[in-house]
């Protein structure tokens, strides 16, 4: 297998991008990241693309229609779905082209108009719909139920995970004023969050994503060719991708084992051994702050059911030993079928040293993850400074 690094990350600016068609955001996207990475598109080999399933998109084989805006016509060219995990797995999809020796460049793009249509609405469609749909209506009821899990299986005050949630809240909305691409850019407080519109309860109005429009796009090199064109690369030192039951019931969302075997593997790749000592920035796929918390925990940050704990000593805020999401995360953006990609993008800026006022100081070593399917896909992906 051969070494695989990025060599340049470009994004738009998310929100309401009422300025711009879909192709448009695409196009800003590409065009910013062959500039990053100091290439022509004739020097990309072949384009993987990614967006939600197309009932979300409003049209079938959307990818046709955005050949153009790729710079995708007369290369190889692929499109995955895999709903939140979407843009992980087209960025991992990106690897394997090159590690395998098939590419020397690929461009990964994910992107998504989620305020056009009804996105929502297609979501809350896609459980199985005779025993699951009826009592989780879309996102926020299915992850009110994994924290309300989440504090009984360790016998936490309810006050205590809804604080620590909410600090989570005011630091990455904190974090994404130092963002330009942050779709949400507000200061808010402890007691905005807990005095925010409950919307499954304990999770409230603050605690949860936006919808936005926007997408990103990643060069991904070979070895030999990322060292000639670009003076520092991040290279990909260990990735993962794990699959659950699609059942909601039939695993135990709290002690989450598929991601905790994802990090596991990509760990075990990267040669990593003590994460919360090794990693120096995370990008976490963070739609709901209460999540984080169980994130923190199947990612070997901390000991289970203390991440509580780990929050309120700041470790994993901004100006702490691990912290996480200084673009703010998708708690403050959420192209959706971008997300992913976006993790991955700003966890390569922050190796490579290029993320402006979001950079965190001496940063050689990040880790980040997207979450997908009807909650039962985990990738994560490990990037560093030094091969």
């Amino acid at each position: 297998m051969r070494p695989v690094a990025i060599i340049g990350v470009g994004q738009t600016n998310h929100g309401r991008r009422t300025d711009a068609s879909y192709t448009d955001l695409i196009y800003e996207a590409v065009k910013k990241s062959i500039g990053d990475a100091g290439i022509s598109m004739k020097e990309i080999d072949a384009v993987i693309s990614g967006s939600m399933p197309p009932g979300q998109e409003g049209i079938n084989q959307p990818h046709l229609y955005w050949t153009d805006a790729l710079g995708a016509f007369g290369k190889p060219h692929i499109r995955l779905a895999t709903c939140g995990t979407t843009g992980m797995s087209v960025a991992q999809s990106a690897f394997y082209h090159i590690a395998s020796g098939m590419f020397d460049i690929v461009l990964a793009v994910g992107a998504e108009k989620m305020l056009e249509g009804d996105p929502q609405g297609v979501m809350n469609t896609v459980l199985e719909p005779f025993f699951c749909r009826d009592f989780i209506s879309g996102a926020p009821s299915d992850f009110a139920m994994q924290v309300n899990e989440y504090a009984h299986t360790y016998h936490l005050p309810a006050d205590r995970v809804r604080e620590a949630a909410a600090r989570i809240a005011v630091d990455r909305h904190e974090s994404a004023m130092y963002n330009p691409h942050a779709h949400l850019r507000q200061r808010i407080t402890v007691e905005d969050v807990l005095n925010s519109r409950v919307i499954a309860y304990p999770v409230h109005l603050l605690d949860i994503c936006l919808n936005s429009d926007g997408a990103c796009a990643v060069v991904f090199a070979s070895g030999d060719t990322a060292r000639k064109i670009c003076n520092k690369p991040a290279w990909v030192k260990g990735l993962s991708y794990c699959g659950d039951e699609y059942w909601l019931g039939d695993s135990d969302k709290v002690r989450w084992k598929v991601p905790m075997i994802a990090a596991k593997n990509a760990y075990a790749m990267a040669g990593i051994q003590n994460p919360r000592r090794e990693i120096d920035v995370a990008e976490l796929y963070n739609p709901f702050t209460f999540q984080e918390l169980i994130w923190f925990e199947t990612f070997g940050f901390c000991d289970p059911g203390e991440a509580c704990k780990l929050v309120e000593e700041g470790v994993v805020l901004r100006g702490g030993d691990l912290p996480c999401d200084p673009s703010g995360g998708v708690l403050c953006a959420n192209p959706i079928g971008a997300s992913g990609l976006v993790r991955v993008g700003e966890s390569a800026l922050q190796v490579m040293g290029k993320a402006g006022d979001r950079q965190i100081e001496g940063a050689k070593t990040a880790f980040c993850h997207a979450m997908g399917g009807t909650v039962n896909f985990v990738g994560t992906m490990v990037l560093s400074s030094a091969l």
